[in-house]
């Protein structure tokens, strides 16, 4: 999967999308610090352990890194930035019952939106998998050449790696 480039200072506006999403009870909003362990349980859930671990590099960061999607005290989805790389967004990923009205839109916008205001121009959202949403929602454009790019050395774990070769490991 290749990487994404977005110029962030040429994002669209992402006020009323929040706005609609707040009418609905949809917050968007940057995690703090106690919500930790909820979140990168979430995320554990709801994408993989991998993610996890770069979710939990995300809360080490000053700011938080991390935004959430919440009703109540569901959470609904997450993003990350920062995690792996400074500069790449993802994680990212939203609960099948919130995907359709516009979680996964906002946290990438808010995402993208925070890298801006903390000084970058551009963003590079790593080893994309939806491509077609990536463009259409934040202008980003494929990065030739960049496929494995930072992850060409990532160490899957052995479940992942056997199958991926085909092989049993049990």
């Amino acid at each position: 999967m290749q990487d994404m480039l977005v110029r962030l200072y040429d994002l669209p506006d992402s006020g009323d999308l929040i706005k609609r999403l707040e009418a609905e009870g949809i917050f968007i909003r940057r995690a703090l610090a106690p919500d930790k362990h909820r979140v990168l349980d979430y995320v554990a859930k709801i994408s993989s352990a991998s993610a996890r671990s770069e979710a939990d590099v995300a809360f080490s960061r000053q700011p938080i890194s991390v935004f959430i999607a919440t009703r109540g005290a569901e959470i609904l989805g997450y993003a990350c930035y920062h995690a792996t790389c400074l500069d790449f967004f993802g994680p990212t990923a939203v609960s099948e019952s919130a995907r359709g009205k516009g979680v996964g839109k906002a946290l990438l916008l808010r995402s993208l939106e925070a890298m801006y205001h903390e000084g970058y121009g551009y963003a590079i959202i790593g080893g994309v998998g939806p491509a077609e949403f990536y463009a259409k929602t934040a202008g980003a454009t494929l990065i030739d050449g960049s496929n494995p790019g930072m992850y060409k050395d990532f160490l899957p774990l052995l479940k992942e790696a056997s199958a991926a070769s085909g092989e049993d490991c049990t």
